[in-house]
């Protein structure tokens, strides 16, 4: 009777242990529910002009630009390579300093990453979300 009631608590025990293991995907993707999908980013694809659009707007946001109003040439945005899943825009700043836009062409998170050309320093400086930039249809 004790080896029973032994093997019922070692099996309730391992199902309790293991009811956590799984890839990492399969423990994602069954906790979040079939519903619970983010309404701002619509279905269809981010295009170039969107792409641009945005990194424009959030350039003009977060940067002073009477600077460039001045001397143009010393402060831009550009489209710059793409490739099958995300467009590049290339900020300049007044500095020299350039800020890469990698947008993702699917969900609109945006890598920058700065580039400092006299110093050769390149580093991530973080992401935002294309959307956030993008006037919508709605306001």
């Amino acid at each position: 009777m004790k080896k029973l009631v032994f093997v019922f608590i070692l099996v309730f025990v391992m199902g309790a242990v293991f009811q956590g293991c799984g890839t990492k995907n399969e423990i994602v993707n069954s906790s979040r529910p079939s519903g619970d999908l983010d309404n701002k980013a619509p279905q269809n694809n981010i295009s170039e002009e969107m792409a641009y659009d945005g990194v424009y707007n959030y350039c003009r946001s977060a940067y002073d630009w009477s600077i460039a109003e001045d001397n143009p040439d010393i402060m831009y945005l550009k489209v710059g390579e793409e490739t099958e899943s995300e467009y590049q825009v290339i900020f300049r700043s007044y500095t020299g300093t350039f800020i890469y836009f990698y947008v993702d062409k699917l969900s609109g998170i945006t890598r920058l990453t700065e580039y400092v050309p006299n110093l050769e320093i390149k580093e991530e400086a973080g992401t935002i979300d294309l959307y956030d930039y993008l006037e919508s249809d709605e306001e």
